[in-house]
């Protein structure tokens, strides 16, 4: 399963709000909503993410395996 807790930390540490993934990434309330839920994204969003929090793709998200 993808975990999207990464990107958590990586806003925090950035100082950056879900306001700020919206106004500079163009990424839509939906979508957030949908990474807050540990939904799927497209690459496109995670690309948008590491453009705007200046990071990498593990920065952002992690694969946990399922038990």
């Amino acid at each position: 399963m993808i975990s999207y807790a990464p990107l958590w930390k990586t806003m925090e540490h950035r100082g950056a709000t879900t306001y700020t993934l919206q106004i500079m990434g163009g990424i839509s309330s939906s979508t957030i909503r949908r990474l807050k839920a540990g939904e799927s994204v497209s690459t496109n969003t995670l690309d948008a993410l590491c453009k705007v929090l200046d990071c990498d793709l593990t920065d952002i998200v992690e694969y946990l395996p399922e038990q």
